[in-house]
């Protein structure tokens, strides 16, 4: 099941939710700063370079959702700023990340 929330779209799986991002590398500071279209914005230090943006990503969303950055993984766009996201966590965990993410969404 696809829902949009604030235009952020947040899909349903058996084994957790997937998200898309989109990544401005080389900013001032490690950030989420809401929506870009139906994707959540992430600001990072880290410049694209082997790999540096794509981990520095991981590591942000991971604090930032309070999961271990072993429950996220970039499915698609590891060469691209548009990436999508899959966040391996249980139903009960899904909704509490779910709500979570909707409040990024309106930062």
């Amino acid at each position: 099941m696809i829902q949009a929330t604030d235009r952020i779209l947040i899909q349903a799986h058996p084994n957790g939710l997937s998200l898309k991002l989109h990544v401005q590398p080389k900013s001032a500071q490690n950030r989420i700063v809401g929506l870009h279209g139906d994707a959540l914005k992430l600001k990072l230090t880290a410049p694209p370079v082997e790999g540096a943006a794509n981990k520095a990503c991981l590591e942000v969303l991971a604090q930032a959702l309070s999961i271990p950055k072993s429950c996220l993984e970039i499915t698609a766009g590891q060469s691209s700023r548009l990436k999508k996201i899959f966040i391996r966590c249980s139903p009960a965990e899904a909704a509490r990340i779910r709500r979570h993410l909707e409040e990024l969404a309106r930062i």
